[in-house]
Parts: C-alpha cells; sequence; structure tokens
C-alpha cells in the first residue's frame, strides 16, 4: 500500500474572482442598460404631427400625378414586367 499526504486544504475564492459568473451577469446587465437607453430616446424623442390637412394635400398630389401620367411611366413599367415577365418594347 502506498502512502499518500493528505492534501491541505484551501480556502475558497470569493464568487467575484470568477470569471464564468460575470459572464453570466453580462447579459442581463446589458438588456437593462439597453432598456434605460431605449427608453430614454423614446421619452426624450418627439413624434412629427400630423398636418392639419393632410388628407387634402395628399388629394393634390394624387391631381397632380393624374395630370401628367409621363412621370408614372417608369413605376407602370416595372410593375407590369414583375407581373408578366414580358419586357415592353422600347
Amino acid at each position: 500500500m502506498s502512502s499518500s499526504k493528505p492534501m491541505p486544504l484551501t480556502a475558497p475564492s470569493p464568487w467575484w474572482k470568477h470569471g464564468h459568473v460575470w459572464l453570466v451577469i453580462a447579459g442581463p446587465a446589458i438588456v437593462v442598460v439597453a432598456s434605460f437607453i431605449t427608453f430614454y430616446l423614446a421619452a426624450s424623442g418627439q413624434d412629427p404631427v400630423l398636418d392639419e390637412d393632410y388628407y387634402r394635400k395628399g388629394v393634390e398630389i394624387n391631381k397632380t400625378l393624374q395630370d401628367n401620367p409621363a412621370s408614372l411611366a417608369p413605376a407602370k413599367e416595372a410593375r407590369n414586367h414583375a407581373a408578366t415577365g414580358v419586357k415592353s418594347p422600347r
């Protein structure tokens, strides 16, 4: 039989000296900080005020687009090409 000396007991190190503990704590801490930043951005920024005459201005824009159909030609051509797959002659 071999005789072995008992290993001396060492005092356990404090929890904050273990790297994996900080890895576990870092995830939720980052989320908390990000939530405060998001709240600050949401609370400090103002939403744009909708113009009182938004409907009238939209109708006027539609009228100007209908008066000049050539301005919509590239959009219509691209839409038709995407739907049919046939290129229009130029």
